[in-house]
């Protein structure tokens, strides 16, 4: 696996790729790598495809009191990892190779960046769109994975991409889970091990009240069930949504596809999830 750590050198190999007819897939990152962020280099492996990930801890979607400091920076084992997995190229580039010197460029999404994650961290999205703008134009990948687990985030991309015409094709990866279901997040390891025994609280509860709605419980005593439950397994609740898929829109049509939301603290540490509810028929 090839490291990069300027453009130049990132443009000199994707262009060598792109000149021999293979597509560029893009894996974004903020490294704190774990199984979650392998499946989605795993579904990018295609043949013809050239696999690039990068690692960039991007300052401009943490607010003033969150993370930034004491995110996990693992880049020796997050290299290892990602060669051991099959990338072809990682691009770690440093701040001032994103935001140089009079850097003045922000990327916002209206509307489906104004609730949920959106409105418990304001200027977040706008951090994403602008950082992922700055990696589909850096590398000129022809598609890129995001993970189903950060779905607004996801959902701000999509959005981005067909109003800007961004030539990419989205590709959402199913959410990956430990063994009793909770999801795989690079926060999670701010979790001591009585607060990891209780967050499983969080996909079991989506999971009833997905279940509950789908066989045409009311989704406001759904909704209700599940904020009881998270509190009283030792949760702080900032949302539990049912929303549109594609919109995020709450109180959807049943004949939709929906998607439950949820963030909830547990501690210090801020959990997200979500879950699909089928259309009732």
């Amino acid at each position: 696996m090839q490291t990069v750590r300027d453009l130049e050198s990132l443009r000199q190999a994707i262009a060598g790729w792109q000149a021999d007819g293979c597509r560029v897939a893009l894996v974004p990152t903020m490294g704190a790598l774990h199984a979650g962020h392998m499946a989605l280099v795993e579904a990018a492996r295609r043949p013809g495809t050239k696999v690039v990930a990068s690692i960039f801890v991007n300052p401009k979607q943490f607010g003033p009191n969150e993370d930034l400091a004491r995110y996990p920076r693992r880049e020796m084992a997050d290299a290892r990892l990602l060669a051991d997995n099959g990338c072809d190229l990682l691009w770690l580039p440093p701040v001032e190779a994103m935001y140089p010197d009079g850097f003045a460029t922000t990327v916002s999404v209206s509307g489906v960046s104004e609730g949920f994650d959106g409105a418990s961290r304001p200027g977040h999205f706008d951090g994403v769109a602008t950082v992922v703008a700055k990696l589909f134009n850096q590398t000129r990948a022809d598609v890129a994975y995001f993970g189903e687990k950060d779905f607004q985030q996801l959902a701000v991309i999509r959005r981005m991409v067909a109003d800007l015409d961004m030539a990419i094709e989205i590709v959402g990866v199913p959410t990956q889970r430990d063994d009793d279901g909770l999801a795989l997040s690079s926060r999670n390891i701010y979790l001591d091990e009585e607060q990891r025994a209780k967050a499983v609280a969080l996909p079991r509860a989506l999971g009833v009240a997905a279940r509950a709605i789908g066989r045409g419980d009311t989704s406001e005593t759904a909704l209700a069930e599940a904020r009881s439950t998270l509190v009283a397994a030792g949760f702080e609740v900032d949302y539990v949504a049912l929303v549109d898929s594609e919109t995020l829109v709450e109180h959807p049509l049943a004949d939709r596809p929906r998607r439950l939301l949820a963030a909830a603290r547990m501690g210090t540490t801020r959990l997200i999830d979500n879950i699909a509810v089928e259309p009732n028929a």
